[in-house]
């Protein structure tokens, strides 16, 4: 499956969550562990390039870590879907702020390179 095909999906995930809270859970851990996966293809498979390569190696750390913590982020985005899969109707709105929250780490790691292995 290719990324823009992904990343809709993803987005309609979400949209489906916020309008019914049945969908919550399962929205929370597809997108926690996709994002979860696509960090740790590029921590495995792409080294840093551009900016964070030829700017010190103050970025270059950088790099690796946003990308381990959009990895924790991750997996705890997809353990709070089984927390909040306990009692949806109490636990709808940390839910829905985690999801949304969630929105910007999914665009960080898609902008420093997705899922590289799924083109090789």
């Amino acid at each position: 499956m290719e990324l823009p095909t992904i990343l809709l999906q993803m987005l309609a995930l979400i949209s489906g969550a916020c309008r019914d809270p049945e969908k919550l859970p399962g929205a929370l851990i597809s997108c926690g562990v996709v994002e979860a996966a696509m960090a740790l293809c590029l921590i495995l498979s792409k080294a840093p390039g551009g900016l964070f390569l030829h700017h010190g190696k103050a970025l270059y750390y950088l790099y690796y870590g946003i990308l381990i913590a959009i990895l924790i982020f991750g997996l705890l985005e997809a353990s709070a879907g089984f927390w909040v899969s306990g009692d949806v109707v109490g636990r709808r709105a940390a839910g829905k702020t985690i999801l949304w929250v969630s929105i910007l780490p999914l665009v960080i790691v898609v902008a420093l390179g997705g899922f590289v292995i799924l083109k090789t």
